[in-house]
């Protein structure tokens, strides 16, 4: 018997016996397996390695990211290494999907595919995007946009690694998930325009099935779009805090909220952008890489932690970000992506 599905059984096992031992005190054998699925994940999202993949892409080696830019490819060769580390399969032979940007420089998105782990209703697939691309280097300074957005990047791949984990453990999902790095945001959006146009033209195939990934099977798209800071809060002092705009679907943020309660993550909410109409329909439907999706009948949902005076400025270093957050808002979003 290989070693693999030894450890599976036993980690079961091991599941079952504690159901039985410690069911009567949490109230129901289920609740005491989903709170060890919930530490294990909890466990699998390391801050030493967050902040470790920040430095890398907010090192001199990416110059910045600017699209088109060595540091660039250099930052998407880097995300494409770790989709293989962590078991994503490529789409169409590669991870790589080249497109040329606005300024006519050839960008390329780089994309990883996490198939379910059920037979049933596989075919519903869940989009989690941040975009990669920065500024690069403007009058000789290096723009490093650790914020924006490589704490989104790293948020999106923290994610990938605990679902990863969680399959290795014998989680089962019916979703499908489809992990993207967006390249050339500041062009146009063009990483989120150039994805839509593989779906409208067929060409996002299920690598396992050979499907076509229609419009009508993307049940949701989420975007992470900077998500590591702490220095524009919802409320004086409480730097633990996440913003999730979700449109017109309340039920996204419910569950989030539960998750947060129910977790003991217990950060500080916010549906909307600080309380403003107008700043939360601008983020929400214009400036960011959902747009593309809304504009198209997807729904979305985008996570960010706010602008700061840091953004897109030289400033923008993981110094300034608070890594413990930034973990835990990860974690929280992993347990809100399994839920919904």
């Amino acid at each position: 018997m290989p070693n693999r599905v030894k450890r599976h059984i036993f980690f079961a096992l091991f599941l079952a016996l504690q159901g039985l031992f410690f069911g009567h005190e949490a109230g129901a054998q289920g609740r005491v397996i989903h709170i060890t699925w919930s530490d294990e994940a909890r466990k699998t999202i390391k801050e030493e390695r967050i902040e470790s993949q920040l430095s890398f892409l907010a090192d001199s080696l990416c110059d910045g990211r600017a699209t088109g830019s060595i540091g660039n490819v250099e930052a998407s060769a880097w995300i494409a290494r770790r989709f293989r580390t962590l078991g994503l399969k490529e789409i169409g032979g590669s991870y790589f999907h080249s497109f040329i940007a606005d300024n006519g420089a050839v960008a390329r998105n780089v994309i990883g595919f996490m198939p379910g782990s059920t037979k049933h209703n596989r075919e519903r697939y869940v989009i989690v995007a941040a975009n990669y691309d920065s500024y690069g280097k403007l009058d000789g300074r290096m723009f490093p946009g650790a914020d924006s957005n490589a704490s989104g990047v790293v948020g999106m791949l923290e994610i990938a690694g605990t679902f990863r984990r969680m399959q290795e453990m014998t989680r089962t999902y019916s979703k499908s998930f489809i992990f993207v790095a967006l390249d050339a945001k500041r062009l146009s959006l063009g990483g989120a325009r150039a994805l839509w146009s593989m779906i409208e033209d067929g060409e996002l195939k299920d690598p396992v099935s050979g499907e076509t990934i229609t419009k009508e099977k993307i049940a949701l798209m989420v975007n992470l779009d900077q998500i590591g800071s702490s220095l524009s809060p919802l409320h004086s002092g409480r730097p633990d805090y996440l913003i999730a705009l979700c449109g017109s679907n309340p039920g996204f943020f419910n569950i989030l909220a539960d998750c947060n309660t129910r977790y003991d993550v217990n950060l500080d909410l916010s549906s909307d952008y600080y309380g403003s109409k107008d700043f939360t329909r601008m983020f929400y439907s214009r400036v960011s890489d959902q747009k593309i999706f809304l504009e198209n009948g997807v729904d979305a949902v985008m996570f960010t932690s706010g602008i700061t005076m840091n953004n897109n400025k030289p400033g923008d270093l993981p110094s300034t970000l608070n890594i413990p957050v930034l973990k835990k808002r990860i974690f929280l979003i992993f347990e809100w992506l399994e839920k919904i």
